[in-house]
């Protein structure tokens, strides 16, 4: 088990982690969070080398994945840096890659209602007008949980708040802060139910952002 305490706040400097290797040759992992070795409420960074393949195989509770570079591909198409992915619970699928990829993977976190399936090109779709001056482009909304990219203009800062449900971030570019640091590209955070900060930026960031999914007790 890692990192399974909801309740406590979570900083992880990706870069910085060693690869270590899955069941699958060719297919390398930084483990973020898991419940059990092979199973269960995982998220992880996942490296595929060039042709890299897993057999069929199903996700009791969803998977969720956003292509950090490369291309990864499966039986439903292939989907290039930027491509946000949902796959409902119950799917079943075969993935590979061709040329090699590196994605941020969520696994079996799904409420079994949550049975929309998902393909977002971020790279093309538009961004709305956010608080402030954010940029915001929605990417899934289920219930309480909201999943969005957030751009960051340079030297913006966002008012003091809580997450009912909690909050993720993965800095996707530049460098986010708050009052507790400074999170550079691949840092991944994750904020408990009812945590507050105060965040700000100094060059332009983009971060993938879910709120409200974690814990409330």
């Amino acid at each position: 088990m890692i990192n399974m305490d909801f309740s406590r706040r979570l900083v992880i400097e990706t870069a910085a982690m060693n690869w270590t290797e899955s069941p699958i040759s060719g297919v390398l992992r930084k483990p973020l969070e898991r419940e059990a070795k092979e199973s269960g409420h995982t998220t992880s960074i996942v490296r595929y080398e060039a042709g890299a393949s897993f057999s069929e195989h199903v996700h009791p509770l969803g998977e969720e994945i956003y292509v950090l570079e490369g291309v990864f591909s499966d039986e439903t198409g292939d989907f290039g840096p930027g491509t946000y992915i949902r796959n409902p619970p119950g799917s079943v699928h075969a993935p590979f890659s061709k040329e090699g990829c590196t994605i941020f993977v969520k696994l079996n976190q799904f409420d079994q209602k949550d049975s929309i399936r998902v393909r977002v090109d971020t790279k093309t779709s538009p961004w709305q007008q956010g608080i402030g001056s954010l940029d915001v482009m929605s990417l899934h909304r289920f219930e309480g949980e909201h999943v969005a990219l957030v751009k960051w203009p340079a030297g913006e800062v966002f008012e003091p708040h809580r997450h009912f449900g909690g909050e993720e971030i993965l800095v996707l570019s530049g460098t986010f802060r708050d009052e507790h640091g400074m999170y550079p590209e691949q840092t991944w955070i994750r904020n408990p139910h009812m945590s507050q900060h105060h965040p700000y930026v100094h060059e332009v960031t983009v971060i993938l952002v879910k709120t409200g999914h974690l814990p409330i007790e």
